[in-house]
């Protein structure tokens, strides 16, 4: 039986963009990433080592959003859901970045980018 596992809003300081502006003094990013895997296994044993590990699989996450830079969110948002599916156990995720301090001109809300990727 399958489960959707979620890990909403993990943060970091980071310098993506295409603007010169935002590459040198950075801005806040945040990421949300929900698992579709069998957790099946995990639960009948009660065993870690058959699910996903969210602490372990936030600080991955996190070390991505702030590492190194890219000019698009769709990007960012490939290399964490390539992330998630590295783990076997994953048989689907969506990924959505957020980047709530963007320069659009007007006043919002928030600018986010979402993405769903399967295992092939």
């Amino acid at each position: 039986m399958g489960r959707r596992d979620s890990v909403r809003g993990i943060r970091a300081h980071a310098h993506h963009g295409v603007y010169a502006f935002e590459r040198e003094r950075g801005q806040l990013f945040l990421v949300d990433a929900v698992l579709e895997l069998d957790t099946s296994a995990a639960a009948a044993g009660d065993d870690l080592a058959r699910t996903v590990n969210y602490a372990e699989l936030a600080q991955k996450l996190q070390h991505v959003l702030a590492g190194e830079p890219v000019n698009l969110l769709e990007t960012l948002a490939q290399r964490l859901a390539d992330l998630c599916l590295a783990d076997e156990l994953v048989d689907a995720v969506e990924i959505t970045v957020h980047k709530p301090e963007a320069e659009l001109g007007v006043p919002f809300e928030d600018v986010a980018v979402s993405i769903r990727r399967a295992r092939a």
